[in-house]
């Protein structure tokens, strides 16, 4: 991992663990992904050969580096959706410090719309966003994910009585496998096995 990438992450790092150590409210802190989960989401997305990814959820763009990775070793992008311009724009810095702009994508805007004309094939679905919203973000996206490709949502542990609607409806999907991975706050990790 390139100097870069690796002082721009840790900064990320350093930066949530002092958010919540402080109790910061929640609506103003970064709320990275766990980093032995981010290093399972990339691990994962290496070995799809992930190279067209969506991520619902940027907040500060920590987990967006973490699949820009992947997406610049295979040739691809990361579209990433915020709802939030102010955190869309301090993604948007980082992504630079990272040198990863290049294979970087914001839709600033409610998932749920700005995704709609999506129309690119999905090799890796990240959901990371509004908890009651996750099921629709799935469904949006549904049809562009072909055979084999992966859906991994956040905190499905963490706010497992939130997401118990999500958890059942992928884990009884006809056309996916899925599992929870309790490392972070939890990984709903699910394949595609169907059309």
């Amino acid at each position: 991992m390139e100097p870069a990438v690796f002082n721009t992450l840790t900064e990320l790092e350093m930066r949530d663990e002092r958010e919540r150590m402080q109790n910061a409210p929640v609506s103003e802190r970064i709320l990275a992904l766990d980093p032995e989960a981010a290093k399972l989401l990339y691990i994962t997305a290496l070995g799809a050969h992930a190279k067209n990814i969506v991520e619902v959820g940027t907040n500060r763009g920590y987990s967006t580096i973490w699949l820009a990775l992947v997406a610049r070793q295979y040739g691809g992008k990361v579209t990433t959706c915020e709802i939030d311009p102010a955190r869309a724009e301090e993604a948007r810095g980082y992504f630079e410090k990272a040198g990863l702009s290049d294979y970087i994508d914001i839709l600033v805007g409610d998932a749920r719309e700005t995704l709609r004309s999506f129309s690119e094939p999905v090799d890796l679905l990240f959901i990371d966003a509004v908890k009651d919203h996750y099921e629709t973000y799935f469904d949006v996206i549904y049809k562009q994910l072909g055979v084999g490709s992966l859906v991994i949502a956040d905190n499905a542990v963490s706010h497992g009585d939130e997401l118990l609607d999500y958890i059942m409806y992928v884990q009884n999907h006809p056309n996916l496998e899925s599992v929870t991975v309790p490392l972070g706050s939890g990984l709903e990790i699910s394949v595609k096995t169907g059309e």
